[in-house]
Parts: C-alpha cells; structure tokens; sequence
C-alpha cells in the first residue's frame, strides 16, 4: 500500500481526539482539526497524483 495513504490513516487517527475536542467548545482544538485537515488535503492530492501515474504507466498489476 502506499506510504502516502498510511500517512492519511495515521494523520486522520491522530485527528480523532481533538475532532472530539473541538465538538465540546474547545476552541484551540478547532485550530489543531483545521491544521490537519490541510495536511489531509495535501497528502490526498498526493495520492491522487499516485494513482494516475499508476494508470497512465499501465497500473502495478498491467492494467485492463
């Protein structure tokens, strides 16, 4: 699997307690859910890149 979607699951995890945080007021929480959703954002377009470089090269298993 690709390093960059670990990397999704591991910030989206990481995310989890302060999403939790800000839902209860925690102002300071909303700031950190904000910053990490940039990072999701960023690192989605990454894997988005992947995988049409993916296709286009004829995908890791020959393509269809």
């Amino acid at each position: 699997m690709s390093d960059n979607f670990e990397r999704l699951k591991s910030v989206v995890e990481d995310t989890t307690d302060d999403v939790a945080k800000a839902e209860s007021g925690n102002k300071a929480a909303t700031s950190r859910v904000r910053k990490q959703m940039q990072a999701v954002k960023a690192i989605a377009q990454d894997i988005r890149k992947e995988m049409l470089e993916l296709r286009d090269s004829g995908g890791a298993g020959g393509g269809a």
